[in-house]
């Protein structure tokens, strides 16, 4: 279907369903976008963490039983 055939088709619709679309739309675009800016993120320090032991120190520790003191 061609963008032009879309738009026709959303113009048909009550103006209820077309606020509905261009919300659900904008929301996916939203979601895309941060996904988006979050993986180029990781991807800029995933470097910083391979190559950066003072960042990684505490990981030996991941798996050691932790217990809260009171």
């Amino acid at each position: 279907m061609f963008t032009t055939d879309l738009i026709k088709e959303i113009q048909r619709l009550p103006l209820t369903k077309r606020v509905y679309v261009v919300e659900e739309t904008l929301k996916s675009i939203k979601r895309e976008e941060s996904q988006n800016q979050m993986k180029l993120a990781a991807d800029e320090l995933h470097e910083d963490y391979v190559n950066d032991k003072e960042l990684t120190i505490f990981t030996s520790i991941d798996l050691d039983n932790f217990y809260e003191a009171k």
